[in-house]
């Protein structure tokens, strides 16, 4: 078997896997999460001091700002993604699809049940050729953004469809405070070039100093660490221009459109790497991948009133995909094989607005919010059949048209100075409506509704101690294609969760933060792999332990762990199958950081996922792994130069693991086991950024 690395011995990987549990177990004794990061300048403008940080009545969101983001190996904002405690991110498909994401339990495929936006722009795709809820967020420039907000939990009334294990919205800056040219080189014949431009001078903004304007374009290649070459191409195009009018209103308006297409290797058996068939960069259709664009507009007008603010916002989509996928090689056909083409060529848009009032009610000081919207997607989605990317026969062919609705009202009353609550509920109303071209009989329009309460409680103990028990039901949608049909048992799966916990700052330099939480979900979304789509299944339940810690050891040097458990099962399967499949059982990130305003910066982090369950008796196994990060920068007040590395450990490493059956070409019966595609290799980059 040819690998382009060697595999460490049984003994070394005991060894090393026994040394970096005593580092990450000393690492989290010592650290833990903040309770509420604040949105903060960008790195080269600010120096970070927990002794700042203050525990604050009410945190249930974590902010992740640049200044977090700087120092972690990223080639693309859905990695950012790795920033969220207990969130893991793995690519499966050549760098152009979806990666999968994984938080609480969940499997969440592309994003199934967690809700993901953009500068108020929802980027989950529902009811898409792919898969529920399918998240693709390669169309934002990683260095436009300002602040990663994440809420975990469906305890928000904000957050409707798919926020089940939570919700992470995206905010772009609103302006430059340089423009930037910057090229990056790596391993693999990895390039990538940005720049960023401030198109209004400093003479004009000296004019108009309330008003922005600025452009970022993106591109990148690369060959990857696969025997067939990725080919990947991505180019990425932004604008955003903000101004405060002269009533005092704030008006926004971003525009973007991205655009790749790329060669996958796909997902492999492990019996074709054990017989030496293939090696485990090796392939067996090396002609998966595909192409996909994405266009946006959004449009915020905010104003404040005497008595109360409003937000307004409408956004518009152009959106296409089309993927080559072989997931079990000659199953079905033994001649021309298995591999399957899914289009989505679709429109998206919506509009939504939200009003605050503050009020004094009995002496108490209440917030109000509420909020109404409605996001409509119409779709041409096609599977059809496909030898080597040529068509063969079409499947599934029809036009989709999914109206959601919504509106919300929640109330924040401080019951005491010490002692908050937030309690507030939303409706969302459903059109679904698809008409199968190929099969009549298919298609079909129904109307659903579902009600999610919330019910969050806060209690600050004094200086250093917040408690918190927040609950809520969420929901995810389920796809139109199956419930215009009347086949599910649940078209709006509701899912119920709640948590207690607390956010505790012991010293200045020291804070922690502990949750119990809980989440049952009425129907559960799961892989099956011989037909590369996900089934309805009964219902889950899901219990966990999220820990967290920061830690600043010395002005400039901080420690950071999070730790995260998860005990999932299928409630309606025997206890010798209701394992839920692929579910993350324990997982942790954490590091070591190095951050000042200028000169040098750098940081090590680590990511772990244990050993988890491949299918529901546990018979197969996905592998877990250590993985170790770092960058080194040097920045300056015109210049920046860094070096960032991947997987320094060089580690062999199963980034994503499905339990699939298929058949080989030469086989005569079909086997089941784990197919996996291997995760990136020691992976070096330099980079460059010119400041003016």
């Amino acid at each position: 078997m040819s690998v382009c690395f060697a595999q460490p011995s049984n003994k070394t990987q005991q060894y090393m896997l026994h040394k970096f549990t005593l580092i990450i177990a000393c690492a989290f004794s010592l650290t833990a999460s903040f309770a509420q990061t604040q949105k903060q300048p960008l790195p080269d403008t600010v120096t970070l001091s927990l002794k700042e940080m203050m525990v604050l009545v009410n945190a249930p969101s974590k902010s992740i700002s640049q200044s977090d983001l700087k120092l972690r190996p990223v080639g693309s904002a859905q990695e950012m993604l790795r920033s969220i405690p207990g969130l893991f991110v793995a690519q499966h498909a050549g760098g152009g699809k979806a990666e999968q994401l994984f938080m609480r339990g969940f499997d969440i495929d592309h994003g199934t049940d967690f809700a993901i936006f953009v500068d108020g722009m929802p980027v989950n795709m529902t009811s898409h050729a792919h898969g529920q809820g399918y998240a693709d967020l390669h169309f934002l420039i990683p260095e436009t953004v300002q602040n990663l907000t994440v809420n975990k939990g469906p305890y928000t009334t904000k957050y409707g469809d798919l926020a089940t294990s939570g919700a992470g919205e995206f905010t772009t800056a609103n302006a430059l405070k340089n423009s930037t040219i910057q090229l990056e080189a790596g391993m693999f014949n990895t390039k990538r070039a940005l720049v960023m431009l401030d198109l209004l001078n400093k003479k004009n903004k000296n004019i108009r100093p309330k008003e922005n304007l600025y452009v970022a374009g993106e591109y990148k290649y690369t060959d990857a660490f696969f025997q067939s070459k990725q080919n990947f191409n991505r180019t990425n195009f932004f604008g955003k221009y903000s101004n405060t009018l002269k009533n005092g209103a704030e008006l926004v308006l971003n525009a973007s459109n991205f655009s790749s297409k790329w060669s996958a290797s796909g997902q492999i058996p492990e019996r074709s790497v054990n017989d030496g068939s293939i090696s485990i960069f090796g392939s067996i259709d090396d002609t998966e991948g595909g192409n996909t664009s994405r266009s946006n507009f959004t449009a915020i007008y905010s104003q404040k009133h005497k008595k109360f603010n409003t937000k307004s916002q409408i956004y518009y989509s152009k959106y296409d995909f089309n993927l080559y996928s072989n997931f079990t090689f000659f199953l079905k056909d033994s001649i021309n094989g298995d591999q399957i083409n899914q289009k989505d060529d679709r429109n998206l848009m919506g509009y939504n607005t939200v009003v605050t009032m503050q009020n004094n009610i009995g002496g108490k000081p209440v917030i109000s919010n509420f909020g109404t919207g409605f996001r409509y997607d119409n779709a041409d989605i096609q599977l059809n059949r496909s030898v080597k990317r040529n068509f063969l026969s079409e499947t599934v062919h029809g036009k989709l048209n999914q109206l959601n609705t919504w509106v919300y009202a929640d109330e924040s009353v401080f019951l005491r100075p010490d002692l908050k609550m937030e309690a507030g509920a939303r409706l969302d109303v459903y059109r679904f409506d698809f008409m199968n071209k190929t099969v009549d009989s298919l298609s079909g329009k129904t109307l659903k509704a579902i009600v999610s309460p919330k019910l969050n409680f806060t209690y600050n103990l004094n200086s250093k101690v917040d408690l918190f028990l927040r609950s809520g039901f969420g929901f995810h949608s389920n796809d139109a294609r199956a419930v215009v049909l009347g086949s599910l048992q649940n078209s709006l799966p509701r899912a119920l969760g709640y948590e207690l916990g607390t956010d505790y700052k012991p010293t200045n330099n020291l804070v922690f933060n502990v949750a119990l939480w809980a989440l049952h979900l009425q129907s559960e979304l799961i892989y099956v792999g011989d037909e590369g789509v996900v089934e309805a299944s009964g219902r889950t339940k899901r219990l966990g332990i999220d820990a967290a810690a920061r830690l600043q050891i010395k002005k400039y040097l901080f420690l950071d762990a999070d730790l995260n458990f998860n005990y999932g099962r299928l409630l309606d399967e025997p206890s010798t199958a209701n394992f839920i499949p692929l579910a993350p059982v324990l997982t942790s990130i954490g590091g070591i950081s190095y951050k000042k305003s200028s000169g040098l910066n750098a940081s090590l982090r680590y990511r772990y996922m244990a050993n988890r369950a491949a299918n529901e008796d546990y018979s197969l196994v996905a592998k877990g792994y250590f993985l170790l990060d770092g960058v080194v920068a040097y920045t300056q007040k015109r210049y920046q130069i860094s070096l960032s590395g991947e997987n320094l450990l060089n580690t062999v490493w199963k980034e994503t693991q499905f339990a699939t059956e298929s058949r080989l070409k030469n086989e005569l019966k079909p086997a089941e086991e784990i197919h996996f595609t291997p995760g990136t290799p020691l992976n070096i980059k330099a980079t460059i950024a010119l400041f003016f």
